[in-house]
């Protein structure tokens, strides 16, 4: 059975008319002889919506009961979507995740798929149906309605990939592809026409908006191919797939940036073995994710000045943390929003010399300070002033030849 699954986003399906233009481009894939499973997202703006109602409600609202609401508007653009192919003459049905099932595990908003049911929708695709599946949403072991987290219909799509063994796995949405950078910063961004899933990932979880971290991960392990198109033009889209499926001349693919980092010091930090885990356990116990790291030891070995960045948006909660922290000993907490954090990825940098020189020279020349640095086996990360962020973009896009 050639089965293809068909993910649409938020914006994809944001007013009438596009759902409209999208059930058009579903029936196209019927008509290649596709046995069609649709996925898709709320209407744009609706889980935000509910999200907000929920606040006004209780500024500690249920988790249980947050997912049963934040739910709700999958199942809003399910019944659209099904009710417009059924207008075109053909069979569709909405399918939320519990009456599959889609089984989850972990904590409520943040949960993972662990199977799929087959059983009713294969019944139902050999039928000649075309199935909308709610995206973002399943039931755990307790049969409550759990989601997936931010950007979550994306990773229901690669599931649903896997489980029904699909030969492809498209995911439409706002734009034509992935871009070697934001294309909002920098006019000469290009798409990259093939990724690999650790590229991908590298972009993802360092600014990069196309796709969800957890949802390429979750591609990689299952070795699904993603291809990301745009539901408003017909163009060729972009191909995330394995690293041998790849012939590419280019030693960096993409550059991303962030804007809504903090950097936070803590100067003069008494050493002592466990000082770093003891300043740490409290921001991961509080799930306040920390991203680069640097310390530095003093001469006489005493001291240490410690510096990490985090979001933004958690910045009042970790130095709350730091102050009420009676493990550890400092002279002075220093704190920076005026950061951005700009990367480069690329899996050509594992075998090619002078990568990081190229990318520290280039920005010298620019008069860029780099605050901090990370690196892994395929990306270089800098923190610098958030007023350089596009100087410094521009620059290295045009010093590795991404604007060809």
């Amino acid at each position: 059975m050639k089965i293809i699954v068909l993910k649409f986003g938020g914006t994809s399906v944001g007013t009438i008319d596009r759902i409209k233009k999208i059930s058009n481009i579903i029936i196209s894939y019927k008509n290649k002889g596709y046995k069609v499973i649709v996925v898709t997202s709320a209407m744009s703006g609706a889980t935000n919506d509910l999200i907000k109602k929920s606040k006004a409600i209780s500024n500690n609202f249920n988790t249980s009961e947050h997912d049963v609401l934040v739910s709700a508007g999958e199942q809003v653009s399910c019944a659209l979507i099904s009710g417009r192919l059924i207008h075109m003459g053909y069979k569709s049905k909405s399918w939320m995740g519990w009456q599959i099932p889609i089984i989850t595990e972990g904590k409520h908003s943040s949960s993972r798929i662990i199977s799929i049911n087959k059983k009713k929708i294969f019944e139902y695709i050999k039928s000649g149906g075309i199935p909308v599946i709610a995206g973002f949403q399943g039931v755990d072991i307790n049969n409550r309605i759990t989601t997936l987290g931010r950007g979550g219909s994306d990773a229901s799509a690669i599931m649903c990939a896997k489980f029904f063994k699909a030969k492809k796995c498209i995911i439409y949405t706002d734009v034509e592809g992935v871009y070697t950078t934001d294309p909002n910063i920098l006019q000469k961004a290009k798409k990259i026409k093939v990724i690999s899933y650790e590229e991908m990932l590298e972009m993802a979880s360092l600014g990069a908006k196309v796709m969800q971290p957890i949802s390429i991960q979750d591609a990689r392990i299952n070795r699904i191919d993603i291809n990301v198109k745009s539901s408003f033009v017909k163009k060729k889209g972009s191909l995330i797939t394995k690293r041998k499926n790849i012939i590419r001349n280019k030693v960096i693919t993409g550059i991303t940036s962030t804007r809504n980092d903090a950097k936070v010091t803590l100067i003069g930090v008494k050493d002592r073995p466990g000082v770093a885990a003891s300043i740490f356990k409290p921001l991961s116990k509080n799930s306040i994710n920390v991203d680069m790291v640097v310390q530095n030891i003093s001469a006489n070995g005493k001291e240490t000045d410690l510096t990490f960045t985090i979001s933004a948006d958690e910045l009042s909660k970790t130095t709350k943390l730091l102050k009420q922290n009676n493990k550890i000993n400092f002279r002075k907490l220093s704190i920076d929003k005026n950061v951005s954090k700009v990367s480069i990825i690329g899996v050509g940098m594992v075998t090619t010399p002078g990568v990081s020189y190229r990318m520290f020279q280039t920005l010298a020349d620019k008069k860029i300070n780099i605050l901090v640095i990370s690196t892994s086996e395929i990306k270089i990360s800098v923190l610098i002033n958030k007023k350089n962020q596009k100087k410094a973009i521009s620059s290295l896009h045009k010093e590795f030849k991404l604007n060809n």
